[in-house]
């Protein structure tokens, strides 16, 4: 039987190894017509926050959704064909990378535009606690959306209100290519806007998935338990460049020794040596993992390379249209 923290670790290999597998295919063959933002290096965060989650509990992410998508549930078929454009596609092909959704699992949605989701989040929090359900929301977002008015606007609603929402940031230092310190003043930080609001919050090593894993579980049962909202800032890193699948150093805002040291702080390395001592098997059982997970994704490919596009007359099935009068 795999332990909890085995189940983490596994849980790591398989979205690393997807996006590694992916973002080879997006890179050589250029046929996912689709902006596409790898959390490759940051698999900590998403994997520790949802395995402290249940799956009536609704997660929203920004645009780097693959991670927390997969952690919490979502089906890899249905995501490598939405990346494809294809008809059966978690979002039926019209949606890409960036706009992925499965509600059976409690993924509730990722949206392109910076910040978009957090008050998403605060919403359906509002109705669980409208409604009396002990569900609780959850809202990716990186540290470029702490900039955004929706940030503190959601914080102070939700504050004024105790929702059950928890406000994850995953704090990779740079927005696209601004790096956190030419946006934010010398000693504030981001988790103490949230204080400042009267959110209570915490600062977390975001490559420690144990770690992780326990301040969500704490900052979960407060919301749950109608103690209302918590931030979680997570530190962390993208190994890969903002969008696409490709690397980044030359690019002139960051530099590849920075990379490399934190590359070194591998979020999947530091796990299997945690776990060393009470499975000492866990480096094979990595291994094998890694040649597990790399199969599933390739049959993913070849799977939605052969559905259907989306019926080009049904492309507004869905939409919000005007009443004719």
């Amino acid at each position: 039987m795999v332990s909890a923290r085995a189940r983490m670790l596994r849980d790591m290999v398989r979205i690393r190894t997807v996006e590694e597998v992916l973002a080879d295919y997006y890179r050589d063959e250029q046929e996912m017509r689709t902006p596409t933002h790898f959390s490759i290096g940051q698999e900590a965060t998403a994997v520790g926050v949802c395995s402290a989650l249940t799956v009536q509990d609704l997660v929203y992410s920004g645009h780097r959704s693959h991670a927390p998508y997969l952690a919490k549930g979502g089906d890899l078929q249905a995501l490598v064909a939405e990346l494809y454009g294809k008809q059966d596609g978690c979002a039926h092909g019209r949606g890409g990378s960036m706009h992925v959704i499965d509600q059976s699992v409690g993924f509730a949605g990722s949206a392109a535009i910076l910040g978009e989701m957090i008050s998403v989040a605060v919403g359906s929090a509002w109705a669980f606690a409208q409604a009396g359900e002990a569900r609780v929301a959850v809202t990716f977002f990186g540290d470029g959306a702490a900039d955004e008015g929706v940030f503190f606007e959601s914080l102070n609603f939700a504050a004024v209100h105790r929702l059950p929402v928890v406000f994850v940031c995953e704090n990779n230092l740079y927005s696209i290519s601004s790096p956190l310190a030419a946006r934010h003043a010398a000693g504030t930080s981001i988790h103490g806007r949230a204080a400042a609001c009267g959110v209570p919050s915490v600062h977390v090593d975001g490559n420690d998935v144990f770690a992780v894993h326990d301040a969500a579980r704490r900052a979960v049962r407060q919301a749950r338990e109608g103690g209302g909202p918590v931030l979680l800032e997570l530190a962390t890193y993208r190994w890969r460049a903002h969008v696409g699948p490709g690397d980044d150093h030359d690019h002139g805002y960051r530099s590849l020794e920075e990379i490399e040291t934190w590359k070194a702080g591998c979020p999947i390395v530091r796990a299997a040596q945690v776990l060393r001592d009470e499975a000492p098997d866990i480096d094979s059982a990595v291994r094998g993992w890694r040649t597990e997970f790399r199969e599933e994704t390739h049959r993913a490919v070849d799977r939605a390379k052969t559905l259907p596009f989306p019926d080009t007359g049904r492309l507004l099935d869905g939409a919000y249209l005007p009443v004719a009068h």
